[in-house]
């Protein structure tokens, strides 16, 4: 996603590796980029991202950012919601 929307990206302050990602292999987290989002008109955000190779199309939502926002993540419907300023966002 970042190499396709060319976002730009910089040195991570804190560099790590992942084991869990690739089986046997490891990968190193050089890199990070901040990333602008919006759900619907009703929200717009910016998160930071760790950036490492893999095959995905979707903007994955860790815990930093779940909790810091009080999100309930419904598993099977695959969304979060959350209230922002008295408003729910869904």
């Amino acid at each position: 996603m970042v190499e396709k929307l060319k976002l730009p990206t910089m040195a991570h302050p804190h560099p790590y590796k992942l084991q869990w990602l690739r089986k046997g292999n490891e990968v190193k987290v050089t890199n990070r980029c901040c990333v602008q989002f919006s759900v619907r008109s009703k929200y717009q955000d910016e998160v930071w991202c760790d950036v490492i190779p893999m095959d995905t199309c979707y903007l994955l939502l860790g815990r930093p950012w779940r909790y810091d926002h009080q999100a309930i993540h419904k598993g099977f419907k695959n969304n979060y919601s959350f209230i922002k300023n008295s408003i729910k966002i869904y």
